[in-house]
């Protein structure tokens, strides 16, 4: 290795010495190689450091600055001939210089070089391994941070509060909790747990761990508590899911900041909560406040407007987030990318993603682009992207596979499809999980190859989930296959008991055959069992207000008018040639009195609300919970053409873009 050093960069110390012959202050020429700065001051610095290096026997000591110098202000071409010189000269960097060295490649990223230096050093000291710790961690090694640790604990070299919050990060990361203890313990014998960093470091780690209540143990004993453990704490009971206790948190604290507000907003999204996110973010902007949004805010807000369907208040948190100079970074694009199209915008998603530069599209910019189409139906713009992704040189992974296998489930690409899958594991070294099997099995259900998806679930070398079997379930339904439909829905009944969604299907299917006393069995063990169908809702965003409608819902305000305009709307498509599809309506009562129950259907109920509230020519975009039923489907075809409005519903699945009278789901769906 050195002899190798000496022959590759023996010419590299003329270019050195070249920097202290200059003359102060400095000739117009640069005095230094093109990455170097000609800042008189800089210059003149460097020149004084490097001073006692070409004397004749320099000491390793006399290193130290210069890599220090070298390593802040990002000159790593000198700092690698500086590292050559120490060769020449046959040096062996003690520990203290071994440190400023693994510093120094480790700020540009080189941890092969990094690791040498740590490994050809004799006596290593607590200083040289907080060094490679760090270098580890911040570049995404836990294991190798862990790995470092262990060997500096079994030297008997102490940590220090440089050490246990980089050991302590890489412990969350990899969900080691035990390792995370052994650690917490450690510190307790050396008196760091009442540092800060430790103290923040360690609740963090147990909150990443799952292990709230550690955490809080921790925090109660504190007896200073800086603004890192409060945040830890509170983005720790928003991951559980206890939303009240992490509001008390924050209303306790007498000092927040930009971390504080972002746990909070992020946490309300992650739980559902899109309203108090939104209100929340709302409060950051008020005149007055300290504290305004970031870019980790935008990106922790955006989801909050999906959920709701809120599309309006995402395009103003875009017109904000380009007012402070944030669409430059790539995160927010993509965030932007990902609330647009959940929220039935295609276009504006795709010019978005079209926004980032090309280095900054990486596998999360490509993968939400391709989820956006397979969402929308559009499988044939999935691959396309999927395609330009490959020439991008980004590999794919499994998350990009399940928008793949997804679209093309949705737009009936079954022979692009079963290749993908197939090429996974043999091309792309993705082994196929639970959920991409999930896909393939509504790729071959929604064409009603049924029998060969059972083949395939048979075939699965792990257990087949929920979400496999719940697929042949689902496209039982739609080719009325009750003897399949039947075995899907036994294992599903052990898989997940309390989901009443199993047992609605096939009580729907047996009450299509007409048989009643099966659907009363089905009826009575969800009685007895305590549970109850998730009950339909839409919402629809009329100027930035979201409003919501139940099936058969009489509480909104407009109740009266939104009946009385779809009496009239029914007419209007009956005559266009509109046929009730009451095989939807699964209750033993008469044809009038289902036809009736079709009309109240929560879709229907917003949709009529949209159109009573917009002017001509405005887009509908209606958010449903459960999946479309076929004669809302076919109704709001007819409605589309009628009224000449584009209505985009998003149900459980995917996007529904109905215009002059068809869907972009080409009816498979």
């Amino acid at each position: 290795m050195q002899f190798g050093l000496r022959r590759q960069v023996s010419a590299t110390i003329p270019e050195l010495k070249s920097v202290l012959s200059r003359s102060i202050p400095p000739p117009p020429a640069p005095p230094f190689p093109a990455e170097c700065t000609s800042e008189p001051s800089l210059n003149l610095q460097l020149q004084i450091l490097l001073q006692p290096i070409f004397q004749h026997s320099p000491y390793p000591s006399s290193y130290a600055p210069i890599f220090q110098f070298l390593t802040r202000h990002n000159f790593i071409k000198l700092g690698q001939q500086t590292h050559a010189q120490i060769v020449l000269h046959g040096l062996r960097p003690n520990a203290f210089l071994a440190a400023k060295m693994v510093a120094m490649y480790a700020s540009s990223g080189d941890l092969d070089y990094a690791a040498v230096v740590f490994d050809r050093t004799d006596n290593p000291s607590s200083l040289l391994y907080n060094s490679i710790i760090r270098a580890y961690t911040r570049h995404g090694f836990p294991e190798k941070t862990l790995e470092a640790y262990t060997r500096m604990h079994f030297l008997g070299l102490p940590g220090d509060n440089f050490t246990l919050p980089f050991v302590l990060k890489s412990c969350a990361d990899l969900s080691r909790v035990c390792m995370g203890r052994c650690v917490h313990g450690q510190g307790l014998r050396v008196g760091l747990e009442g540092d800060f960093y430790v103290g923040a470091s360690l609740i963090d780690m147990y909150v990443k761990c799952g292990s709230i209540g550690d955490a809080q143990k921790l925090f109660d004993k504190m007896v200073v508590r800086d603004v890192a453990s409060w945040n830890a704490l509170i983005a720790g009971y928003m991951k559980e899911g206890e939303i009240g206790v992490a509001e008390d948190l924050f209303g306790w604290m007498e000092r927040r900041n930009i971390v504080s507000w972002t746990a909070m907003i992020s946490g309300y999204t992650q739980n559902g909560f899109a309203e108090r996110a939104l209100a929340l973010f709302d409060e950051m902007l008020q005149e007055g406040s300290e504290i305004k949004p970031n870019w980790v805010t935008i990106v922790s807000v955006l989801p909050a407007c999906s959920l709701s369907g809120a599309l309006e208040r995402g395009r103003r948190i875009h017109h904000f987030a380009n007012g402070i100079g944030l669409l430059s970074n790539s995160s927010v694009q993509t965030a932007l990318a990902a609330m647009y199209a959940k929220c039935g915008s295609l276009i504006e998603a795709q010019r978005c993603f079209d926004m980032i530069a090309q280095k900054g599209k990486n596998l999360i910019a490509w993968n939400t682009m391709i989820m956006a189409y397979a969402s929308h139906g559009c499988g044939i713009e999935a691959v396309s992207i999927f395609e330009n992704m490959l020439k991008a040189g980004v590999q794919p992974d499994a998350v990009t596979f399940m928008g793949l296998l997804s679209g093309c489930s949705h737009s009936g690409l079954i022979d692009a499809g079963l290749k993908y899958f197939n090429d996974m594991s043999t091309i792309y070294s993705v082994e196929p999980r639970v959920e991409h099997y999930s896909c393939v099995v509504d790729l071959l259900g929604r064409a009603g190859r049924l029998m060969e998806a059972k083949e395939l679930i048979s075939q699965m070398p792990m257990l087949a989930g929920p979400s496999v079997w719940g697929a042949l379930l689902a496209a039982c339904r739609s080719y009325r296959n009750l003897e399949l439909a039947e075995l899907a829905a036994r294992r599903l009944f052990v898989l997940e008991p309390d989901n009443s969604g199993n047992y609605v299907i096939l009580s729907n299917l047996y009450a299509e055959a007409g048989m009643w006393e099966e659907v009363k069995k089905l009826r009575l063990l969800l009685k007895c069992q305590g549970m109850k169908k998730s009950p339909g809702c839409s919402w629809i965003e009329i100027n930035g207000k979201s409003h919501l409608f139940m099936g058969a819902d009489t509480s909104h305000p407009q109740a009266k008018e939104v009946y009385k305009f779809l009496e009239a709307l029914y007419e209007k498509i009956k005559i266009a040639g509109y046929i009730p599809d009451t095989t939807f309506v699964l209750h033993d009562i008469s044809e009038e009195e289902k036809e009736y129950n079709l009309t109240t259907h929560s879709e229907k109920l917003a949709i009529a609300f949209g159109l009573l509230n917009t002017s001509p020519g405005v887009v509908l975009r209606v958010t449903k919970n459960l999946r479309i039923c076929g004669d809302c489907h076919e109704a709001t075809k007819f409605i589309s053409k009628i009224y000449e409005r584009e209505i985009i519903v998003r149900d459980l699945n995917r996007f529904h873009c109905f215009k002059d009278g068809s869907c972009s789901c080409g009816d498979y769906w």
